[in-house]
């Protein structure tokens, strides 16, 4: 399997994604780094390098994500589907800390999520707390 992506493509996936992390919302603009198209299923378990098998994430999503399918929800050990920025809707999923620093698991696949990506880290966390106080986030249009 090819894991070449147009030009084109590539495009329309940031599009997609409005230059944000697919599963954490970070705005690339934000950062010191440039986002990844990342492979939804990944391509060591037969996915494609298709529009809808695509997404942006920040380097520590795509990392911790790897090339893994599912998760353990924490709240009882349960094997769950990871997010899937297509098919899902973040908001169904996942929600804001009253503070808008830390990403809650509304589902157990959002749980799962939030773990196996490790979302809120120590370090995730305090850089939140500066983009809050900068009006830069939590993003008001997830």
């Amino acid at each position: 399997m090819s894991a070449y992506i147009s030009a084109t493509l590539k495009r329309r996936v940031r599009e997609r994604f409005n230059n944000r992390c697919a599963y954490c919302l970070t705005a690339e603009e934000l950062t010191a780094t440039q986002f990844e198209i990342e492979h939804i299923e990944p391509l060591a378990t037969g996915g494609k390098s298709g529009f809808s098998n695509l997404c942006l994430s920040c380097p520590m999503c795509n990392r911790f994500k790897s090339d893994s399918s599912t998760a353990v929800d924490p709240s009882d050990g349960s094997a769950v589907p990871l997010f899937h920025p297509h098919l899902q809707q973040w908001r169904e999923h996942f929600r804001w800390s009253e503070d808008g620093t830390e990403v809650v698991g509304l589902s157990p696949t959002g749980r799962g999520t939030i773990v196996t990506l490790r979302m809120n880290r120590p370090a995730m966390l305090r850089v939140r707390r500066m983009w809050v106080a900068m009006s830069e986030h939590p993003p008001q249009d997830n």
